[in-house]
């Protein structure tokens, strides 16, 4: 994973051009989409100290089967879903889902029950099936490899965000306890974030374009040097890689690696996402007071601002050097020790600032990991092979809240739960070692086996 070259020499004017329009123009928006998009699943997280569990008479291990059975959904339908996108292409599958996810997402103003709850998060995750995947394969088709790490990190500030600005929102729409058509202050928070996805995922229809000779925004010279680009570094991916097929990409070594050590993020990810405010919760009884929604979610969103910040530099980095494999095994390292320790730190402040560095060593990996499949793959296998690594990975969306919930309950706190997230990003470092490792080692095989050739040639 080491062997990424870094960008050198001076880059045209039409190739500068050309990569500033696709970031101000494309990458805005299908952040914004993954902003609302993660915000909607998320937002349980939100509701579920703040009424939810006690309207609904939820446990913890209820709550996070609840969470986690999004991705039973998510997971069936993620490939399929990639497959139709290559096949329909992004503007309409994306716009499809997006609004599909909005109107399910919906009907959670009126959930009753833990088993409509189940109910409509298992249909939320068929609804939003292959909408990561086809984001990321989306940005990746429209600009060559040199830029795709500065484009997907551009894309992924959206998550953090999602926290730093979903989460003061979120808090502020649950104060609206009776204000709204009489619903309580957690269901009208499920209907605000609802609402957007439907919308924007209708103007995506319209706005979105598959490839850049469709871009209008772009100048002729524009989209002759990106279509062009893509072309030609397609053709050198075929030819030395020749993985193009469906059938390369779910036997390949590679990919299924790649996909357990995503399984690691987002193991901590969600674990995170789902159960960071319910502990701000305890914080009350900790520290003698009590916050209002509003601060709640003030406090959510603290350890996110600094995790965009890091990600932006340290994904700037990995461009400037050429991604090496420590820019993805430091932030694993980081998560796994920080996880554990949060729960010991000895006050919500320590604690704070011990989950904002899980939140930094997250973030940091995420947007480096996801420049590696396109690397050796393209065509539908690229498709099949960014849609399995992320539906392996999402087995960690529901794994995590349930065994996180489950342990809780069995303990009676976090401190183990936590451990096993410690230990479950430590395991995607080392699995990303020896990656690198085995890479290395294919490569000088090849050149070893390149060389006794041309001296037999030569013979």
């Amino acid at each position: 994973m080491d062997s990424t070259p870094v960008v050198t020499g001076i880059e045209s004017p039409v190739a500068k051009s050309a990569i500033r329009k696709v970031s101000l123009r494309l990458v805005p928006f299908v952040a914004l989409m993954f902003f609302i998009n993660y915000l909607d699943r998320t937002a349980i997280g939100f509701a579920a100290p703040n009424g939810m569990n006690e309207d609904l008479g939820l446990t913890a291990a209820q709550f996070g089967f609840a969470s986690g059975v999004f991705f039973v959904g998510y997971i069936l339908l993620e490939v399929p879903s990639n497959l139709a996108l290559h096949k329909f292409g992004a503007r309409r599958w994306l716009s499809r889902i997006m609004v599909s996810w909005g109107i399910v997402a919906l009907l959670f103003t009126w959930v009753q029950n833990f088993e409509q709850l189940v109910v409509l998060r298992f249909l939320l995750g068929v609804a939003e099936a292959g909408f990561f995947p086809g984001a990321i394969l989306f940005l990746s088709l429209w600009v060559p490899s040199q830029y795709r790490g500065r484009i997907l990190m551009l894309f992924y500030l959206a998550q953090p965000l999602t926290t730093v600005i979903g989460a003061p929102l979120a808090g502020w729409l649950i104060q609206q306890d009776d204000a709204v058509f009489g619903l309580a202050g957690w269901r009208f928070m499920f209907f605000g974030v609802a609402i957007p996805a439907i919308v924007v995922g209708v103007i995506a229809w319209f706005y979105l374009k598959d490839k850049p000779a469709d871009a209008k925004w772009l100048t002729a010279e524009e989209q002759t040097w990106l279509t062009d680009a893509n072309a030609a570094e397609r053709k050198l991916t075929e030819k030395s890689e020749k993985h193009v097929s469906v059938r390369y990409a779910f036997g390949s070594g590679r990919v299924w690696m790649l996909s357990f050590i995503y399984f690691g993020f987002i193991y901590g990810l969600y674990a995170l996402a789902f159960f960071l405010p319910t502990i701000i919760d305890g914080f009350q009884t900790a520290a003698g007071t009590e916050f209002d929604m509003f601060q709640k979610g003030l406090i959510t969103a603290i350890p996110y601002l600094p995790a965009a910040i890091a990600m932006y530099f340290w994904s700037r980095d990995a461009s400037r050097r050429g991604l090496r494999t420590w820019h993805i095994v430091a932030p694993a390292l980081l998560g796994a020790i920080s996880i554990p320790l949060a729960l010991f730190a000895g006050s919500p402040a320590a604690t704070i600032a011990v989950i904002t560095l899980t939140a930094i060593a997250i973030f940091s990996a995420l947007p480096n990991f996801w420049t590696l499949p396109t690397k050796f793959l393209t065509g539908i296998a690229a498709a099949a092979g960014v849609a399995l690594i992320n539906t392996v990975g999402n087995l960690a969306g529901f794994s995590a809240p349930f065994i996180t919930g489950a342990v809780h309950d069995w303990t009676g706190g976090y401190e183990v739960p936590m451990m096993i997230v410690g230990g479950v990003m430590l395991v995607s470092a080392i699995l990303m070692v020896l990656l690198a490792r085995s890479n290395r080692a294919a490569v000088t095989a090849a050149g070893l086996a390149t060389a006794h050739a041309e001296q037999e040639a030569k013979r």
